[in-house]
């Protein structure tokens, strides 16, 4: 079978054995020249000798570190293949559409790889000439003749797949404009061991067009489990630094998600796409880190929790915090020698609410008042034929008197202090949330046995997203270039407003499933979620094509949909795999023993297994499986050919994806939420992990939603 055949082929390279003869031959042959050219660009860099281009420490303190990132940049990750793709023009192409390559073949890759003489042997997947990798169709070729794309084992080159978008398509074949390959689906269906694997070779079309919007506009991607809406983000930051490298090393980007066990599975996504310096954190994580925050060590009720992560609670704190402004009704006399200049009540007064009507932050009003002050001042001594000048004004604001007048007009808030307060004290809290929460949320804002001081506080997480809100009322937060919010759809509106105050001056990419939210708070709608972002003209996409999920899985767990996220539209799975899902109803002496088995068959089969349960089951089930010698992970604990099972309490499950998943008592999951439409949320998740295949365990009877008409095997 040849590669220039006209219909899309595969070859093992067993056909011929000669590099003149064998296009698999020819191809590694590049591959291994391709690396060895990554190797001597390395090899360049390392032999730079500083000492030749700076004559001071700091230049070359700067330039070592510079030298020694660019080294990691140019690393060979040998596990994953240097390039995936390959596009042959129908034209040449302009040297500066391919990075200076000439001709009309280029191979697409993770990242640059040019030869001695500069010419380029791999193109950044990221360049404009890469897109017709991803968006040329026999409808739309883009002048390119052939696609090839690549199969890899364990970083080497083992088969390639042609399509020739040039040949005319037949009317009479309805698939010929859609072609599947069975290499990108074999990609998609390899087993899985340790981290999130990246989909730059896989990126479809409609995944290719998000990942590529500008870096001035926000977007907001609803997706399905198996929508690829997570690799889509993080390729996304790649691209947006690829593309705007220096104005986002000066602003900064940042990755949210939603634990610390799903940042460490995605964490070598981005340095396999050359990116190295993208920070992540949870949103507790990012909020701790702001200025004057406390240790969370209390947990809210979901009541409180909502109550507290309610929109209005930042009109609450915008009243606290300008509660504590005082209209003046005493003059400021300020004496500088042997005179004395007086500032009435009444044009103190006007300084105040000129301030006020400005709604400049607390902060910065309480810094400018001194020097409005000041020049009040200033103004009287020139009228007396003084000449002051900026010094003399400097001098004024910083007069005790001054001083003095400000702190009674004006004073400091610590930010703490003013949420300590509104949580102990009811008479300031319903001062503040008058018209705006009920007497009966306000209670459930309140500690019942209020605190002695800040340390002394049992603070929630809540407690410091509030936190965050009244110290933005104060001071400004810094924002960054652009943020990735994953999970995006189990936020409160205050946390959404914490992460928005990261990106005020930036974009977002916020990436998240309505039927996925598993908190008492979860957003109702992407529209409401992006208004409380400050994000309101964010481009919503939504992805419906599940490369993930087996289509049998997603079936079985869509049945949920109608009462955990009505309206929304079902992930179409574009993989069929019959036999991927197993319902069996054991007696309950037999459920731990069920599971074990579940896990056994499992077991057999290659790439990982999630054993997920709600979290109360952990303990029974870690038991069983430790006598039953069977050896078991943590969530975040890498996977390796040795050690293929975790055991994943439910809460922890949102974002992993596992080759094999077994189940664990789906009610006793549902049950374990605050409410049925979370319960219903958190199963929905928990049935949406599999890449190939579910085996659902139960002794109690199923939930309703999910037991209706239900007829597949039972094992």
């Amino acid at each position: 079978m040849s590669a220039h055949d006209p219909a899309p082929t595969e070859t093992t390279g067993a056909e011929t054995t000669g590099a003149e003869t064998d296009p698999l031959a020819r191809e590694r042959a590049h591959l291994g020249a391709s690396r060895a050219a990554l190797r001597s660009m390395r090899e360049d860099v390392q032999a730079l000798d500083i000492r030749d281009v700076t004559a001071n420490w700091v230049n070359a303190a700067v330039l070592e570190s510079q030298i020694e990132e660019r080294v990691k940049a140019l690393a060979d990750l040998s596990h994953t293949p240097l390039f995936f793709g390959r596009l042959d023009y129908t034209h040449a192409v302009g040297a500066d559409e391919a990075e200076g390559a000439e001709g009309e073949r280029f191979y697409i890759g993770r990242r640059h790889v040019h030869d001695a003489d500069g010419d380029p042997m791999v193109i950044d997947w990221r360049a404009p000439v890469s897109q017709a990798f991803y968006q040329a169709s026999k409808k739309n070729p883009l002048d390119i003749s052939l696609r090839r794309r690549f199969g890899y084992t364990a970083g080497e080159l083992t088969a390639y797949e042609d399509e020739h978008l040039s040949d005319p398509i037949d009317p009479t074949d309805p698939t010929d404009t859609a072609h599947t390959s069975k290499l990108l689906q074999a990609e998609i269906e390899r087993p899985r061991v340790g981290p999130m694997r990246d989909i730059v070779a896989t990126i479809q079309p409609e995944q290719d067009e998000i990942v590529r919007s500008g870096l001035g506009g926000s977007v907001c991607v609803q997706g399905g489990p198996g929508t690829g809406k997570t690799a889509v983000g993080l390729h996304r930051v790649a691209y947006l630094l690829y593309a705007h490298r220096e104005r986002l090393a000066r602003t900064g980007t940042l990755v949210i998600g939603p634990n610390a066990s799903f940042l460490h599975y995605i964490e070598q996504v981005l340095p396999a796409l050359g990116e190295l310096e993208v920070k992540q954190a949870t949103v507790d994580e990012l909020v701790a880190s702001a200025p004057g925050q406390v240790r969370v060590q209390g947990v809210d009720s979901a009541a409180t929790a909502v109550v507290k992560g309610d929109a209005r609670m930042a009109q609450v704190l915008r009243r606290a915090v300008r509660s504590h402004v005082t209209l003046p009704t005493e003059p400021v006399m300020v004496v500088r020698g042997s005179r004395r200049w007086r500032v009435p009540a009444y044009e103190l007064e006007e300084l105040v609410r000129e301030l006020l009507d400005r709604d400049i932050r607390y902060g910065a009003a309480h810094d400018a008042l001194p020097q409005r002050i000041a020049h009040a001042v200033l103004v009287q001594m020139e009228r007396s034929g003084e000449a002051p000048d900026d010094r003399v004004q400097d001098a004024v604001a910083r007069n005790p008197a001054v001083k003095a007048a400000v702190k009674a007009m004006w004073p400091a808030v610590d930010p703490a202090k003013l949420v300590l307060r509104l949580l102990s004290d009811a008479d300031f809290l319903a001062e503040h949330a008058a018209g705006l929460l009920t007497d009966d949320e306000q209670k459930l804002l309140l500690w019942t046995k209020p605190p002695r001081g800040l340390k002394a506080a049992k603070w929630s997480s809540a407690d410091a997203v509030l936190i965050d809100e009244a110290n933005d009322l104060v001071s400004r937060t810094h924002s960054l270039g652009h943020v990735v919010l994953d999970e995006a759809q189990d936020l409160s509106p205050m946390q959404y407003r914490a992460v928005g105050r990261r990106c005020s001056t930036g974009s977002a990419t916020v990436l998240g499933d309505l039927a996925q939210g598993t908190t008492p708070w979860a957003t109702a709608s992407w529209a409401d979620a992006l208004a409380h972002l400050g994000k309101p003209d964010a481009v919503v996409e939504e992805l419906t094509a599940g490369f993930r999920v087996p289509r049998e899985v997603i079936a079985y767990a869509s049945r949920l949909l109608p009462a955990i996220s009505p309206g929304l539209t079902e992930v179409a799975s574009v993989r069929e795999s019959p036999g991927s899902l197993a319902v069996r109803a054991v007696g309950p002496a037999d459920a731990d023993a069920a599971v074990v088995g579940a896990c056994v068959e499992s077991l057999r089969h290659e790439g990982s297994i999630g054993l997920i349960a709600a979290d109360a089951r952990i303990p029974a089930l870690a038991a069983a499986l430790s006598a039953a010698d069977l050896p078991y992970l943590s969530p975040g604990e890498e996977t390796t050919a040795d050690a293929r099972l975790t055991l994943v309490p439910a809460s922890l499950a949102k974002g992993l994806e596992y080759d094999y998943v077994v189940l664990d008592e789906p009610s006793t999951l549902v049950a374990a939420e605050p409410d049925e439409r979370t319960g219903l949320r958190r199963l929905y998740v928990a049935l949406t992990r599999a890449v190939s295949g579910l085996t659902v365990i139960h002794s109690s009877p199923l939930p309703p939603q999910l037991d209706t008409a239900w007829a597949g095997p039972t094992g």
